[in-house]
């Protein structure tokens, strides 16, 4: 008589960033194809070959997990824009056009991403959403500097910055939903010098 073992679930050890970046890029993609409401721990952790408790070692709570995956995001955007602005902090860089336009072409080459951020920006507009004051707090720090940036340069910079978030923010959602017909980083400059026009 055979004896069927039963099937045991691979958990190679690896170093805790290690482990930690897998968890986000398995949660990333999760996200982007069901949103917050429809991520499974159970999916996660079979993504990573991890139990769920194994999975709660790492992250804390679904919560936890959400918000370490929005703030990882926020620090590669980061160091990825000083990059392709010459290795100068953006706040640095003399024009805000050029800020937005490498915003821009960076998003271009991650529909992934993009699609996460635009997920969880719509879901996170109901008030008990996890990320509803991350989201909040990000759309008033984005406004705040970009306004500043653009003070002395536009006559009205905050309505300026508020149509440029609302005009990139526009267009991702055109592209995401066609990119086969959407240039992205086309008609971003092609709005962008409308938008810029009166600024120096």
């Amino acid at each position: 008589m055979t004896v069927i073992q039963p099937l045991r679930r691979s958990r190679p050890r690896l170093p805790a960033a290690e482990r930690r970046r897998q968890i986000i890029d398995v949660t990333t993609r999760l996200i982007a194809e069901r949103g917050f409401w429809g991520l499974s721990m159970q999916d996660v952790a079979d993504g990573c070959g991890l139990t769920v408790p194994g999975l709660l070692h790492h992250v804390g709570s679904k919560d936890g997990l959400l918000l370490a995956v929005l703030d990882h995001r926020d620090e590669e955007d980061r160091r990825a824009l000083e990059i392709s602005l010459g290795g100068i902090p953006a706040a640095a860089v003399a024009s805000p056009r050029e800020i937005c336009s490498a915003l821009v072409r960076r998003n271009a080459r991650q529909p992934e991403i993009v699609r996460l951020f635009a997920v969880l920006e719509a879901e996170s507009l109901a008030p008990d959403h996890p990320a509803h004051d991350y989201f909040e707090e990000r759309q008033r720090r984005t406004i705040e500097t970009l306004a500043e940036l653009l003070k002395g340069r536009a006559a009205d910079p905050e309505g300026l910055a508020l149509r440029i978030v609302a005009l990139m923010d526009g267009l991702q959602i055109q592209w995401l939903r066609n990119p086969a017909e959407v240039d992205l980083v086309g008609a971003w400059e092609d709005a962008a010098a409308v938008l810029f026009a009166g600024a120096r």
